[in-house]
């Protein structure tokens, strides 16, 4: 896609202060970037336990019934992201002092302070001749009176729910220094059916359950679903014709791939950071080994030789490193290796087993699941085996995966029955304190949920 700028100034800041803007035209979405004010508002997201910020976003009002209505539903969406995160708080609007008429103008500061807002939020929505939306918004610190961001965008009316993702991104951004992960998608494994009779449909929502939809009809079952690095595809292995194979499904056409017709059981595939392969386990006479494809020549190498089970391989963000599961030292541990397979180490030494292991985009840490006592945890490590911390624990829970700024996980959990029967299984996130654990709402059964990179 080519990627177009114009400069053009905008007038936003209190005092009419201009700021110089980059209009930015990718994959048909216009959007407008200002110089933002030095901000004095920050959250740091790296304790523990935090109080959220009380924030005030106020609806964006509309020059007709349709931009009102539009404006109003993106207020909410922004307001839900922003409090899903656990970082933030949003005012209840009964409480707003200041008029929305006046707001437009200028912030009263003092009306926002008296109802303990620390960070105020407005904007506006407008059709523009060519039909095209313009959403405008403005981010204000409260307590110093002063703008911390505005942003422009343009695009479809239909497309309103991904700017006011984009907008929720933007302050959150703004205020703990941090990349925003709310304009993103999660594709999982959607399941129904009795215990013994399951169907799982491979299926794709936004990050906070919008705009669900199905990717397979259930005739064949899928499991382990990855997103490219791109987020336009999707890797994943299914029992076609009662065949275990890798398939790569693109996303927006429907095109399916198959990644060569293996021997044997092929099964946990993951994209490698660049996009050019796919790193994955293969069963063959009861042995597994991790295998690299690569997707250009289809060149297929072996990178472990081991006669005990090695699989769930993960790559480190630079490609440089994988990351995987095996039972060589007598119970499932995790060990890291270079990605031509040499210079295997193993970095988990506590009790219990460890699998899928998943590295941290931010390269930092690596997530697991762990196993001891009859019990399961989602937990953390760095990628030399320290700093192990439990985050989430359960009858089980399982398959954890990054939200794209390595601050969130997303994983499922089994809410087991009396009779085990009719066990249910949902996606839940947390942050890397431990702490805001927030159910994913499904409108089925859900299991191993991928998270995509940032859309482009």
């Amino acid at each position: 896609m080519t990627i177009k700028t114009n400069a053009i100034k905008r007038f936003w800041a209190k005092g009419s202060v201009a700021a110089l803007c980059a209009l930015a035209v990718v994959a048909g979405l216009n959007v407008g970037f200002m110089s933002p004010a030095k901000a004095e508002l920050r959250i740091d997201i790296t304790r523990g336990e935090l109080k959220p910020m009380p924030i005030a976003v106020t609806r964006f009002p509309g020059e007709g019934v349709a931009e009102t209505e539009i404006g109003q539903n993106m207020t909410q969406v922004i307001a839900a992201d922003l409090e899903r995160s656990g970082l933030f708080s949003p005012i209840d609007e009964k409480a707003f002092i200041q008029s929305a008429a006046s707001l437009a103008v200028n912030p009263n500061f003092a009306e926002w302070r008296a109802i303990n807002a620390q960070a105020l939020v407005n904007g506006r929505v407008v059709t523009e001749p060519n039909g095209l939306l313009r959403v405008e918004f403005r981010l204000w610190d409260v307590l110093a009176e002063t703008q911390m961001s505005g942003v422009a965008y343009r695009t479809q009316p239909n497309n309103w729910r991904r700017i006011a993702h984009k907008i929720a991104d933007e302050i959150y951004k703004r205020i703990t220094g941090e990349t925003g992960y709310f304009d993103t998608r999660v594709v999982y494994v959607s399941e129904s059916g009795p215990a013994d009779n399951r169907t799982k449909r491979l299926a794709i929502m936004d990050q906070d359950g919008a705009n669900h939809r199905f990717l397979s009809d259930g005739r064949f079952l899928v499991l382990n679903p990855r997103f490219s690095p791109t987020a336009q595809e999707v890797v994943y292995m299914s029992y076609f014709n009662d065949k275990p194979r890798v398939y790569v499904l693109d996303i927006d056409t429907g095109e399916l791939e198959l990644l060569g017709d293996f021997p044997g059981m092929t099964f946990a595939p993951r994209f490698a950071p660049d996009g050019n392969s796919v790193v994955m386990s293969q069963a063959l006479d009861g042995n597994s080994e991790i295998y690299g494809l690569d997707l250009r020549t289809r060149e297929k190498r072996q990178l472990t030789r081991h006669p005990a089970v090695d699989t769930s391989p993960s790559y480190s963000p630079d490609g440089s490193r994988i990351a995987f599961n095996s039972d060589r030292s007598g119970a499932q541990q995790l060990y890291v290796m270079n990605a031509d397979g040499g210079g295997v180490q193993r970095i988990s030494f506590g009790g219990g087993r460890y699998a899928t292991p998943v590295w941290s985009p931010r390269g930092d840490l690596i997530a697991f699941t762990k196993s001891e006592g009859g019990r399961y945890y989602i937990g953390v490590m760095r990628p030399d085996g320290s700093g192990e911390r439990l985050l989430a624990e359960g009858y089980l829970v399982e398959g954890p995966t990054w939200a794209p700024n390595g601050r969130v996980l997303m994983y499922y959990r089994q809410h087991p029955s009396r009779d085990g029967t009719k066990d249910r299984y949902r996606l839940y996130s947390i942050d890397l304190t431990g702490y805001n654990e927030r159910e994913i709402v499904t409108p089925a059964d859900g299991s191993d949920p991928a998270w995509s990179p940032l859309i482009p």
